[in-house]
């Protein structure tokens, strides 16, 4: 196929900081077919804050500490490489390229929605303050909006009253870092860990709490970084978990950690779609996570691949049960893998994608 027929893709966002949609988006932009289509990466931030690889696709930053300031950039942008498809990720983007579609109306404009935001916003403060229409006017403004779980597809569709044929679910896709594990872990110090922020919504606190009542020997594995991490590394004081725990606020070799460890520990109160916590499945490792909205009950099995709890005393029930099982890692992976398969998930992009070009 010559490049003139390919369909130009152009995907948007904020920064490639360390973050779900960030590391989801930049990957599906890179994995497309590159024999259908010529996909760009447009970046408001700056390249000196990237901590994902990014290779074999066009990149331009725009070196914008704000979405806001990137406006006119992004129009400039457009003018002049002409996509057919624009995707971008999170809100105050997404309110964004719906007012830019205005300008554009031949371009077919495309919004990753990243979490619940009727149950986040009850949880953290937004630090976006948008005049009361905004959001619902930008959101209408867009041909399609991809949502990450069931649940967030109902809140966003009640949240703006939008119609089913305007949503599309499609979950994130297990990429190629997170292989299997190459033997059973079995660890005489039972060795947990999260991946995730340093937030409230993830959590932290309550996972704490359910530890300092675990009465087996342990070590706990945090990895993240964030506006939490005075609050928790206090809460580890106070409960006297010091020694049990190391924190890393950023690595690369995440997968490592997850097949090391015998349990993935979430904490969160709402999610989008939990990409840590299916990643530990896809090595092998099984998990237990507080019953939420945003795609947890769509991942877990129980018993399958660990198990989902009520409050923190079911918590720590099913922590004792989960730290005695013989889990199987071949199971715990093809139970994720199956559905949430790197091919699978980009070939439903590259059909959404199509579609919108017909």
């Amino acid at each position: 196929m010559n490049t003139s027929s390919k369909i130009k893709i152009t995907f948007i966002l904020p920064s490639l900081r360390a973050g779900g949609a960030e590391r989801v988006m930049s990957y599906i932009a890179q994995s497309l077919d590159r024999n259908k289509f010529s996909a760009s990466l447009l970046i408001v931030g700056f390249e000196k804050d990237a901590v994902f690889d990014v290779k074999n696709i066009d990149i331009k930053y725009l070196n914008k500490n704000r979405v806001l300031h990137a406006f006119f950039p992004i129009t400039g942008y457009l003018q002049k490489r002409k996509p057919q498809i624009v995707v971008s990720a999170i809100t105050h983007l997404n309110i964004m390229m719906g007012i830019q579609s205005i300008l554009f109306p031949q371009i077919k404009f495309v919004g990753r929605e990243v979490s619940v935001w009727s149950v986040l916003s009850k949880i953290e403060k937004s630090n976006r303050n948008f005049p009361n229409f905004l959001p619902k006017f930008g959101y209408k403004q867009l041909d399609k909006i991809i949502c990450q779980s069931i649940d967030m597809a109902n809140d966003i569709g009640s949240k703006y009253n939008l119609q089913e044929n305007e949503l599309i679910i499609i979950n994130n896709p297990i990429s190629e870092k997170f292989q299997i594990k190459s033997k059973i872990t079995s660890n005489s110090v039972k060795q947990f860990i999260t991946v995730g922020s340093l937030s409230k919504r993830k959590g932290h606190i309550r996972l704490l709490n359910v530890l300092s009542k675990y009465l087996e020997p342990f070590k706990y594995t945090l990895i993240g970084d964030g506006d939490e991490f005075t609050t928790i590394m206090e809460h580890v004081k106070k409960l006297g978990l010091t020694d049990k725990i190391n924190h890393i606020p950023f690595t690369k070799n995440i997968a490592d950690y997850l097949k090391a460890s015998d349990v993935f520990l979430q904490g969160s109160y709402v999610e989008g779609f939990p990409n840590a916590l299916l990643e530990s499945c896809a090595v092998g490792t099984p998990v237990i996570a507080f019953k939420a909205p945003g795609g947890i009950d769509e991942i877990i099995q129980e018993g399958i691949n660990g198990y989902i709890a009520l409050d923190e005393a079911d918590f720590l029930i099913k922590l004792n049960t989960i730290s005695t099982k013989h889990w199987d890692p071949l199971k715990v992976r093809d139970s994720v893998y199956k559905k949430y398969n790197k091919n699978k998930i980009v070939n439903q992009y590259e059909e959404l994608f199509q579609s919108l070009n017909c």
